[in-house]
C-alpha cells in the first residue's frame, strides 16, 4: 500500500468516526479509492483498531488486583475497571480516559500497563449513563456523540474525589486517548485539584480557559494529525503563556492514534513507546510515585 493511499484512506476513516459522516457515504468514498469493495474492506480492516488484538497485559495477570464496579455517579449510572499492583495499597491514582468506542478490551489493556507501572488506574466508562460500552462500534460512537459532558465531567470528578477521600493526600492524574485525550483537557480544566495528566491526540478548549488549569499536562500530538493540532497547538501555548506546567510533544511522520497498537495502519511503534515514557515519567513525577 503507497503512503499517499493510506494517507487518504485514514484522513476518510478520521473524517467518517470523528465527525459523524454517513457510513454509506464513506463506504463509497472508500472503494472509489481502493478500486473494489474487497479492496476498500481490506484499508478499513488496516486502519481501524481490533481491541483485543495488541493485549499486552493479561486480564488476570498474577501481579495484579483487577476488577470492575457499578453504582452510581453524579445522579446517574456510573461503571468502571479497576487495576493496581497486587499487595500495595498506598498509590497515586490515574483515571485512563476511554476513546470514541468506549471502554473496551485495549483501554482495560491500557489500564493495566498503567496499574504495572506503579499506579492505582480507574478506567471509567463515560457511557454507562447511557446504558454502557456496547459491542459494536459505531453505536459507541453514536453514543459519544450524544453524551453529557456536564454528566461526564462530574462523574470523572467524583471518581477522583472518592480516590482522594479513600486514601487522604493522594495525588492523582489522568491520561486519555483521542476523544478521551479531548475530555482530559475538560477535566484539567474542571478539576482544580487535578496534579498532573497526559492527553494523546485530544482536541482542546478555548485557549482563554488555559488560567484554570492546575495541573502538570503534557499534550502527545501527531504530526499528520491536522484535525486535533488545530486546536491542541495554541492550546500548549496558551498553556505555557498562562504560567502553567505544560509541554507539547509532536511526534514526527505519524498518525493521529500512533499509540494504539491495536491498528495496523496507524500504530508507529517507536513514537508509541517514546510517548509511553514520556508519560509514565512525568506521572511518577508529578504524583511521587515510589
Amino acid at each position: 500500500m503507497s503512503d499517499d493511499l493510506n494517507a487518504r484512506a485514514i484522513a476518510l476513516y478520521d473524517a467518517f468516526t470523528h465527525e459523524h459522516h454517513d457510513r454509506r457515504t464513506f463506504m463509497a468514498q472508500m472503494v472509489a479509492l481502493a478500486g473494489s469493495t474487497a479492496a476498500a474492506e481490506l484499508l478499513i480492516a488496516g486502519i481501524a483498531a481490533s481491541p483485543a488484538a495488541a493485549q499486552q497485559i493479561a486480564a488476570d495477570d498474577a501481579r495484579l488486583d483487577t476488577g470492575r464496579a457499578t453504582g452510581e455517579e453524579a445522579g446517574h449510572p456510573a461503571a468502571g475497571y479497576f487495576a493496581a499492583p497486587k499487595g500495595r495499597r498506598r498509590l497515586p491514582v490515574v483515571l485512563v480516559i476511554h476513546e470514541n468506542r468506549g471502554l473496551n478490551a485495549h483501554i482495560e489493556d491500557v489500564t493495566r500497563r498503567i496499574a504495572l507501572a506503579g499506579f492505582r488506574a480507574i478506567a471509567p466508562d463515560l457511557l454507562a449513563p447511557q446504558g454502557g460500552t456496547p459491542a459494536d462500534e459505531d453505536k459507541a460512537r453514536a453514543m459519544i456523540g450524544t453524551i453529557d459532558y456536564d454528566v461526564a465531567l462530574a462523574q470523572a470528578k467524583g471518581f477522583l474525589a472518592r480516590a482522594r477521600s479513600e486514601r487522604s493526600g493522594v495525588r492523582t492524574g489522568a491520561v486519555g486517548f483521542c476523544w478521551g485525550g479531548g475530555f482530559f483537557n475538560r477535566l484539567a480544566v474542571a478539576d482544580p485539584l487535578l496534579n498532573a495528566g497526559v492527553s494523546y491526540y485530544g482536541p482542546a478548549p478555548d485557549p482563554v480557559e488555559a488560567p484554570k488549569v492546575r495541573a502538570a499536562l503534557m499534550l502527545q500530538l501527531a504530526e499528520k494529525d491536522a484535525r486535533v493540532n488545530a486546536t491542541a497547538l495554541p492550546w500548549g501555548d496558551a498553556l505555557r503563556k498562562a504560567g502553567k506546567r505544560a509541554i507539547t510533544r509532536v511526534y514526527p511522520g505519524v498518525d493521529h492514534a500512533f499509540n494504539n497498537d491495536t491498528s495496523a495502519a496507524r500504530y508507529n511503534a517507536a513514537a508509541a513507546k517514546l510517548a509511553w515514557d514520556r508519560t509514565i515519567a512525568l506521572l511518577r513525577q508529578e504524583l511521587d510515585a515510589k
